[in-house]
């Protein structure tokens, strides 16, 4: 066999059997990598790159020294989940930079970090100044936790007492031009429903290259046309409108009838209808 099959064929087996092991092992981001599973995965590369180039190497020992290097690691990591001691060996702990607003010079020797790398970090967080953070915990995985004083937080809906509706990721309906009926049943909706507001916006279904609806039912569009404007979402703003509407004509019956009992109809469904803007305005993100 000419040298250059078989190194395809060592490349594509290789390459199998490598994916394989990397799926058998969990996918992580390389920057969430501990220093075990660093050291795994760079000698299960030069084992692969020595088996592909190397024709006179024999490939069922690659394959038994990459089946050592996967079963090990698998082990440790097995055993990491049932031993919190054994975890923190292979894995590394969580390590305080700063508390209490005050920096743990100690803590940052050991593990090689000076002052520099350290603003370097909260810069990443966007704090510019340490005297903001309440608290900073360096991870096993290299990263940096900030935990800014309280003053300097982003307010929330909780801290100004506002209840919000609970949101769902928004659903892709439609991509490349295809209807998606899986996430469209997700949100209880159908096909007919996607035309009709597709024919809202004077949209056909092959100029569609995205299509997205959320909780509200209302759909966003990206067109294959990118000069085809498409109207942003209106449904909850002509909701909101049309229920304002009605109040306030129900106000307005109210002053211009001379019928005592009908005016305070009127008055009475007005203060209703008010109440059920202020109850349903949560969940219209108004």
């Amino acid at each position: 066999m000419p040298d250059w099959i078989n190194i395809i064929l060592r490349s594509l087996t290789l390459l199998a059997v490598l994916f394989l092991i990397t799926k058998l092992l969990g996918a992580k981001q390389l920057s969430q990598l501990n220093v075990f599973e660093y050291i795994s995965g760079i000698v299960l590369g030069g084992i692969v790159a020595i088996i592909t180039l190397d024709t006179n190497a024999n490939l069922i020992y690659g394959l038994l020294a990459m089946f050592i290097w996967f079963i090990v690691p698998y082990g440790v990591e097995y055993i990491s989940l049932k031993s919190k001691s054994f975890r923190d060996l292979t894995q590394g702990k969580s390590v305080v930079f700063i508390q209490d607003g005050k920096i743990m010079e100690d803590n940052m020797k050991k593990h090689g970090y000076s002052t520099d790398d350290l603003l370097e970090k909260l810069r990443d967080n966007n704090i510019f100044q340490f005297a903001d953070v309440e608290f900073a915990v360096l991870e096993p995985s290299g990263s940096l936790s900030v935990l800014p004083k309280r003053e300097n937080r982003p307010l929330t809906a909780k801290d100004l007492g506002l209840k919000l509706a609970p949101e769902k990721e928004p659903q892709t309906v439609m991509m490349d031009g295809r209807v998606l009926l899986e996430p469209l049943t997700n949100l209880n909706l159908n096909p007919k429903w996607l035309e009709t507001e597709l024919d809202k916006q004077n949209v056909s279904f092959e100029n569609v290259f995205l299509a997205q609806a959320d909780t509200n039912g209302q759909l966003t569009v990206d067109l294959y046309d990118d000069m085809i404007a498409v109207p942003a979402p209106t449904e909850i703003p002509i909701l909101v409108a049309t229920m304002k509407k009605c109040q306030a004509d129900l106000e307005l019956f109210a002053l211009a009838t001379e019928n005592e009992q009908a005016k305070q109809m009127y008055e009475t469904n007005s203060l209703k209808l008010q109440q059920a803007i202020d109850g349903v305005s949560p969940y219209l993100n108004e």
